[in-house]
């Protein structure tokens, strides 16, 4: 291995330490889904805001138990929506999510009544004192902190807050990213006809749509051919769109037409390293550029890309976003895996429960950096350590999500 060749471990803690969590900003309850918590959240009010019958009923008091038997004169009937009244010694009718009236701690279920006369009703089993209440406060506490800053909003989320009349919170702003993709044999619009020597672009529209799903506002993409002026002109514009993280596809090799590094002189950029001990995507580079935009120059192959930014540019991502630093899943592989030792790998997968209800990932044929195909059918990332060479059936690999902020549920049974 080259020494100019990092390991992954050194280089994503270089990626790290270049990357500063951004600033906040208010967001309304209608717009947060996805965004990422900067401050916890703590309520201001109980929920339930009162007590309230957990189902049609009576509700009544006592002292104690209150026997089967027990005659009640009915004395009003509470709906779901009514405000406060005072109750006397009697019963009231109740409905589900009705306010309990003052004086009254219980609820018997209508069916384990029985009423005799238009306004009285028999009690047809014992009813202790709570029963079938739901108490104020008894799901939050007014002063409970319900969720913790770091946490990336989703609709269960967004139920709890509106539950209780939050209106905005304080999120992180999404960085702002820029995708530029190089290369003169790549074709953007999927209905032209290609010419001999072309390809379609599926870098563009991969990292397009992925980077969103990251927590990432995409301000600008463009393909350029293999012209050192006309990236030099993308990157301006990327700029001048307001990105703070600028993703490049192709032109990093060591090849006549990996004109990037020298590029990227020119526009006064700091190249931190460039080559990583990982398969695939070795000849990735990390500048920073004046202003403190960050640059990854993913290679052109289109696993490589994958793999770049879920674990070069997503691990940044949460830094900018204020989330903690991800952490793996150890899974036990589903069947033996050997590999050229020196490098660490990163495998297109699949999670799988067995009949037994045992958790497995399978590493996929195809893991060739041009197969896309493997990709589509793929919901998880194993990885196996540079020093290792080969695995048995069972031996406990590190998992991780499609997407740092997506961690699916598995297929079913393997075959």
């Amino acid at each position: 291995m080259s020494q100019d060749t990092l390991a992954y471990d050194e280089a994503l803690r270089i990626v790290l330490g270049a990357s500063a969590k951004l600033g906040t900003e208010d967001c309304s309850l209608s717009a947060c889904l996805g965004r990422v918590l900067a401050e916890p959240v703590i309520s201001a009010v109980n929920l339930p805001p009162f007590d309230n019958s957990a189902m049609d009923g009576f509700a009544l008091s006592g002292s104690s138990i209150v026997p089967a038997g027990t005659e009640l004169a009915i004395e009003g009937e509470q709906a779901a929506g009514d405000g406060v009244v005072h109750a006397g010694i009697g019963a009231w009718e109740i409905m589900t999510g009705a306010r309990i009236p003052d004086g009254l701690d219980r609820v018997i279920p209508v069916e384990q009544t029985e009423r005799f006369a238009p306004s009285r009703v028999r009690l047809l089993a014992d009813v202790t004192p709570g029963q079938n209440v739901r108490t104020a406060g008894s799901d939050v506490a007014c002063g409970e902190t319900l969720l913790d800053a770091g946490i990336a909003l989703q609709a269960q989320h967004l139920m709890l807050l509106a539950a209780l009349g939050i209106a905005n919170v304080t999120v992180t702003e999404r960085p702002r990213v820029a995708v530029i993709c190089t290369g003169r044999e790549l074709v953007d619009d999927p209905a032209q006809a290609l010419e001999p020597g072309q390809i379609r672009n599926s870098n563009g529209p991969f990292l397009a749509a992925r980077l969103p799903l990251a927590g990432a506002d995409v301000v600008h993409v463009e393909t350029v051919g293999d012209d050192t002026d006309a990236f030099e002109s993308a990157m301006r514009r990327a700029l001048s769109a307001g990105a703070k993280v600028i993703v490049t596809s192709g032109a990093v090799s060591m090849g006549r037409y990996d004109f990037v590094p020298h590029a990227l002189q020119r526009l006064g950029a700091q190249t931190l390293f460039h080559k990583v001990a990982i398969r695939p995507g070795k000849p990735l580079l990390f500048a920073r550029l004046p202003g403190d935009v960050l640059l990854f120059g993913l290679p052109g192959n289109p696993i490589a890309v994958a793999v770049g930014l879920r674990f070069f540019v997503e691990p940044a991502l949460r830094v900018m976003l204020g989330m903690p630093r991800e952490t793996s899943r150890r899974i036990a592989l589903v069947t033996p895996y050997s590999k050229k030792p020196r490098l660490r790998f990163h495998l297109k997968s699949r999670l799988h429960v067995d009949a037994q209800g045992r958790l497995g990932v399978e590493v996929l044929d195809g893991q060739e950096s041009y197969r896309i195909r493997p990709l589509a059918g793929a919901n998880a990332w194993a990885v196996v350590p540079a020093e290792v060479d080969a695995l048995p059936a069972g031996a406990l690999v590190d998992v991780y999500g499609v997407g740092h902020l997506e961690f699916p549920l598995p297929y079913g049974s393997a075959a």
